[in-house]
């Protein structure tokens, strides 16, 4: 059934937001860092970093998607799975 196929879903989505989440981490740290390279941390700044808009656009854009993938698990209300010691 959909139920069914969606808590087989639950795990995987868990997964795919714990890993774009990451990925959201590692931007940060770009951006941080070409900021602090440049040493203009003011986006309304002409002299703001191109690097540091484009990876922030991607940012956004990943933070979006892991809304939606926070969204869809939600909707699903599948117990999440503990990992149990054999």
């Amino acid at each position: 059934t959909g139920n069914e196929r969606a808590l087989r879903e639950a795990p995987q989505i868990r997964k795919l937001i714990s890993d774009l989440d990451r990925i959201v981490q590692i931007l940060n740290c770009d951006i941080a860092t070409e900021e602090q390279r440049v040493r203009v941390f003011d986006r309304s700044d002409v002299t703001y970093p191109l690097l540091a808009i484009t990876l922030a656009a991607r940012r956004d854009n990943l933070r979006d998607t892991l809304a939606v993938f926070e969204q869809r698990l939600a909707t699903i209300k599948a117990p999440p799975v503990d990992p149990v010691a054999a």
